[in-house]
C-alpha cells in the first residue's frame, strides 16, 4: 500500500491528527518557508510521533553541521535535500537521505539517477520557495524513468481529490502533501484525515 507523508507540520494538534489517521511519515521544514520550524520546535513536536512514523527534515542547501544537529536533536530518520545540493555533497555527508527534484521536463526526472539516496521526491517547481507551490506537474513525465517504484515519493499539488489518480498513474512508494491539506495556509483536520483516508482506502474499492 502507498505510504503517506504530511509535510510542514507546525502544531502539536496537527501532528496528533496525522498520527491518529495513520500517517507513515511527517516532514518538518527547516528551510526558508512559511512552514519553517526551529530544531527546538521540531524536537517538541517529535515527542508526539511514535517510532512507526518516520520523521523527515526538509533542508535547502544546508551545511553539514546543520544537518547533524537536527538529525541528533529532533531526532530525524531522514534528511530531505530540497535545494541545489550536489551528489557529492550528499554522498560525503553519508546520512539517511531523500533528494527532492523539481520537475519541468524529462531531464529533471532522469537527473535523479545521479544521486545515491534512499528515495527520490519528485515535486512541482517552487514559486516563492523551493517546492511547496501547491501546483501539479505533468505526471506523464514520470513515464520516462526506470527508477524502482519503491524509491519514488510523489509530491506537488496533491489533494484528497486527486491523490487516487496520482497513485494509479505513477504508482509511487509514498505520496507527500503540504498545502493540499491546508485551508487559508493552516493545516486542516478534515483535509489531513481525508487525504490519508483517500490513500489508505484504495484497496477496499
Amino acid at each position: 500500500m502507498t505510504k503517506v507523508k504530511i509535510c510542514g507540520l507546525m502544531e502539536k494538534e496537527h501532528v496528533e491528527i496525522a498520527v491518529n489517521a495513520g500517517v507513515d511519515a511527517i516532514g518538518f521544514v527547516f528551510a526558508p518557508s512559511k512552514r519553517k520550524v526551529t530544531v527546538a520546535k521540531a524536537r517538541e513536536l517529535a515527542k508526539e510521533v511514535p517510532p512507526r512514523v518516520l520523521k523527515i527534515g526538509v533542508f535547502v542547501n544546508p551545511t553539514k553541521e546543520e544537518l547533524i544537529t537536527a538529525l541528533k536533536e529532533v531526532p530525524l530518520d531522514y534528511i530531505q535535500y530540497h535545494g541545489q545540493e550536489t551528489p557529492e555533497f550528499i554522498l560525503t555527508n553519508n546520512l539517511p537521505s531523500i533528494k527532492a527534484l523539481s520537475v519541468h521536463n524529462e531531464e529533471d526526472v532522469l537527473r535523479a539517477k545521479k544521486y545515491k539516496t534512499k528515495f527520490y521526491l519528485f515535486d512541482a517547481p517552487g514559486t516563492d520557495y523551493q517546492g511547496g507551490s501547491g501546483e501539479v506537474f505533468d505526471w506523464k513525465l514520470m513515464e520516462v524513468n526506470n527508477i524502482p517504484t519503491e524509491k519514488i515519493i510523489l509530491a506537488g499539488g496533491l489533494t484528497p481529490n486527486n491523490v487516487k489518480d496520482a497513485i494509479e498513474r505513477v504508482n509511487p512508494y509514498m505520496v507527500d502533501v503540504s498545502s493540499g491539506v491546508e485551508r487559508n495556509g493552516i493545516k486542516d483536520k478534515e483535509l489531513i484525515q481525508g487525504f490519508i483516508r483517500a490513500v489508505k482506502d484504495r484497496g477496499g474499492e
